[in-house]
């Protein structure tokens, strides 16, 4: 049975109404939670951006659900600091947490100053990242001098066991070299194609772990109600791919952004209907293990009102 998950987006809301969020998704059915990891929004609408560490201490301690978070070390976290973090939430609540290791965006990662790489050394950096970090969960005592530097470092509480390290990767080529080195892919789309390529890649390069996806939606009493709510929240996915790792600011993405109708729903799964909405969720979902709904829209609360009465009850038959 595949997991359905509620995602909690720390550029749109604040910690504390993503927090309510979460206990409501528990108590309405949601199998499990996850999280973004951002510095700054997408957008300025967005307006929010919340530390997706702290915040994912507090939501495991306050539901049972399964959780886990997308976030990119190498840059804005040295890997000491990342696996110090992992360690720590994994002690706390054991078998309940996971993280997903990307290699980041420059909108949350040109804050350090440092010089922001082209992507096969983002690639080649995560790769030494999450080795570090895997070998510091093991309780080595890490030395390093590569795309980052470490010196003599331990973490010194630690969990019984590490947390799963998945890779997060949206491009086929990504997808790939996740085989190499990760637990476990998560990746994100609304294209049944596109997402069943990516997940073949992963496979046909070895990977054996589980397979997660997330879905950006919005689910509105008109379909002009979410369209509006999409292109407010949303925008930046209609920026030209090739730009979205690189843009610093969110108002580069307001520039760049071309949000008419037809973009919005090439990245967003729109709709009224929560029954011919899960069937379109299905379809992008058909294969993986996990998938996780993002409602983009602002009113979460009622988002998870029809989750409980619609649209959960509509992908338990589907999925």
């Amino acid at each position: 049975m595949t997991v359905i998950g509620y995602h909690a987006s720390h550029e749109q809301h604040s910690p504390g109404l993503l927090l309510r969020a979460v206990q409501r998704a528990e108590r309405i059915g949601f199998d499990a939670a996850m999280c973004s990891d951002h510095l700054a929004p997408w957008l300025t609408a967005q307006g929010e951006s919340g530390f997706a560490w702290s915040w994912i201490g507090a939501a495991l301690a306050t539901t049972s659900l399964p959780m886990g978070l997308v976030t990119a070390p190498g840059q804005r976290y040295h890997p000491v600091v990342a696996a110090q973090a992992l360690a720590t939430v994994e002690e706390m609540f054991p078998g309940r947490f996971w993280a997903a290791l990307g290699s980041g965006e420059a909108l949350n990662e040109h804050v350090t100053g440092d010089e922001w790489p082209d992507k096969e050394t983002r690639d080649a950096r995560l790769i030494q990242t999450a080795g570090i970090i895997r070998r510091l969960l093991d309780g080595e005592r890490v030395d390093a001098d590569g795309l980052v530097r470490v010196h003599e470092a331990r973490i010194w509480s630690r969990p019984a066991s590490p947390p799963p390290l998945l890779a997060a990767g949206i491009s086929t080529h990504t997808a790939a070299l996740a085989a190499s080195w990760a637990d476990g892919l998560i990746t994100v789309g609304a294209d049944p194609e596109g997402t069943r390529g990516t997940r073949e890649a992963y496979r046909a390069a070895g990977g054996t772990g589980p397979t997660a996806l997330q879905i950006h939606l919005c689910l509105a009493e008109t379909e002009e109600q979410a369209l509006a709510e999409a292109r407010d929240q949303w925008a930046q996915a209609t920026a030209p791919p090739e730009l979205m790792w690189d843009l610093e600011q969110p108002e580069d993405f307001e520039r760049h952004a071309d949000p008419t109708d037809q973009k919005l729903r090439g990245g967003v799964i729109i709709g009224t209907d929560a029954v011919e909405m899960a069937d379109r969720i299905a379809a992008v979902a058909e294969g993986f293990d996990r998938v996780y709904l993002h409602h983009v829209g602002s009113d979460q609360a009622g988002f998870l009102d029809r989750c409980r009465s619609e649209l959960l009850p509509a992908l338990r038959r589907r999925l």
